[in-house]
């Protein structure tokens, strides 16, 4: 086989074992979350995210999305309320639980898009998730948006019962480029 003939093969070959894998726009990232309480709603972000997504919509089952964000980014608009979320261990005491972390077992198409099956580790406390999402290529760039619930009770997240709500939406709004 010529050396020609060779480059071509392996050019060929690595642009097909890259053709799945999108990096994040950190910067315009957004994961953002809510939680209603009897005062009213919390709205609040996390940034810095950080994620390996191979994905390719032709072959799911040769997808996966591994995805985390550094806890200590918390931010609601209210400086005391932070503080707490950030350092009380009610909450989320990023000194010991540093990250948030998603790995992928199982990706899906539905009805309206896909479906990430995985696990979401907050605090150490790993369970099971779900996430429904769908996912736009415009060819070298994309954008995956989300949207899911966590019982913060599965997470020890604040004290049972209270002024604040069990659940806790978050919503993903992430661009992608290859």
């Amino acid at each position: 086989m010529k050396l020609k003939q060779i480059l071509t093969i392996s050019t060929v070959v690595a642009g097909l074992s890259l053709s799945g894998n999108w990096n994040v726009d950190k910067a315009n990232a957004k994961v953002n979350f809510s939680v209603k309480g009897l005062f009213g709603t919390v709205h609040g972000s996390f940034t810095g995210l950080e994620a390996i997504i191979k994905f390719d919509e032709k072959d799911l089952p040769g997808s996966s999305i591994s995805a985390s964000v550094d806890a200590k980014t918390v931010s609601t608009g209210i400086s005391l309320r932070n503080s707490d979320l950030r350092n009380e261990e009610k909450w989320l005491n990023t000194d010991k639980y540093p990250r948030i972390n998603f790995r992928s077992k199982k990706i899906e198409r539905t009805a309206n898009g896909y479906s990430v099956a995985g696990d979401l580790t907050i605090k150490n406390i790993t369970k099971p998730a779900e996430i429904p999402f769908t996912f736009t290529n415009k060819g070298t760039t994309g954008l995956f948006t989300g949207q899911f619930t966590v019982k913060r009770a599965d997470y020890n997240l604040g004290n049972p019962g209270g002024s604040v709500g069990n659940i806790i939406t978050i919503n993903l709004i992430v661009p992608v480029s290859k």
